[in-house]
C-alpha cells in the first residue's frame, strides 16, 4: 500500500490512512502533440490524477526537477531533447531518478523497447496506447503490485 506524505513537509510520513487529505498523484506528461497530450490528460484527470505537462523533453527534464511528480509519461520522438535523452537526464539527477517514467511513443520495434529501458524508463507502451492498460500501469506503479488473498 502506498505511504504518503506532507507536501509541504516531505518528512512527515501521513501513513497509508491519510487518503482524504492527501493531494491525488502528479502525472506530468512530456509530449509534443497536442492532441496526444489532450487525450493523455483527459484520461489522466477522469481517473483522479493531477496533470502537468510539458512539450518537448528539454522542458520535461526542467519541469520534473521544479515538480517533482509522482509519475512521468515520455514521449520518444520530440525537439530539443528527444525522450531517451530526457530519461537518461532524469534518470542521472539525484532528485529525479526515483521517478517512474513510462515511455508512451509511437516507436514500437523490440529494438526502441530495449534501448528506452536501457536509458532508465521503467515501463514502454506503444500509441495508440490502450487507456485502461495506461492506468493500470500508472496505479502498479504509483500504489504497487495489488495484494492476493
Amino acid at each position: 500500500m502506498r505511504r504518503f506524505q506532507d507536501k509541504l513537509n516531505p518528512h512527515r510520513d501521513l501513513g497509508a490512512a491519510a487518503t482524504t487529505l492527501e493531494t491525488p498523484p502528479t502525472v506530468l506528461i512530456v509530449d509534443d502533440s497536442p492532441t496526444e497530450t489532450h487525450i493523455l490528460s483527459t484520461t489522466l484527470k477522469k481517473a483522479g490524477y493531477q496533470v502537468e505537462t510539458a512539450c518537448n523533453g528539454e522542458e520535461g527534464v526542467a519541469r520534473a526537477r521544479a515538480l517533482r511528480p509522482d509519475l512521468i509519461l515520455m514521449d520518444v520522438i520530440m525537439p530539443v531533447l528527444n525522450g531517451y535523452q530526457a530519461t537518461r537526464l532524469l534518470r542521472r539527477d539525484a532528485e529525479t531518478a526515483d521517478i517512474p517514467i513510462i515511455m508512451v511513443t509511437t516507436k514500437d520495434l523490440q529494438t526502441d523497447r530495449t534501448w528506452g529501458l536501457r536509458q532508465g524508463a521503467t515501463d514502454y507502451l506503444t500509441k495508440p496506447v490502450d487507456r485502461q492498460l495506461l492506468l493500470e500501469r500508472i496505479r502498479e506503479l504509483l500504489d504497487g503490485p495489488a495484494s492476493h488473498g
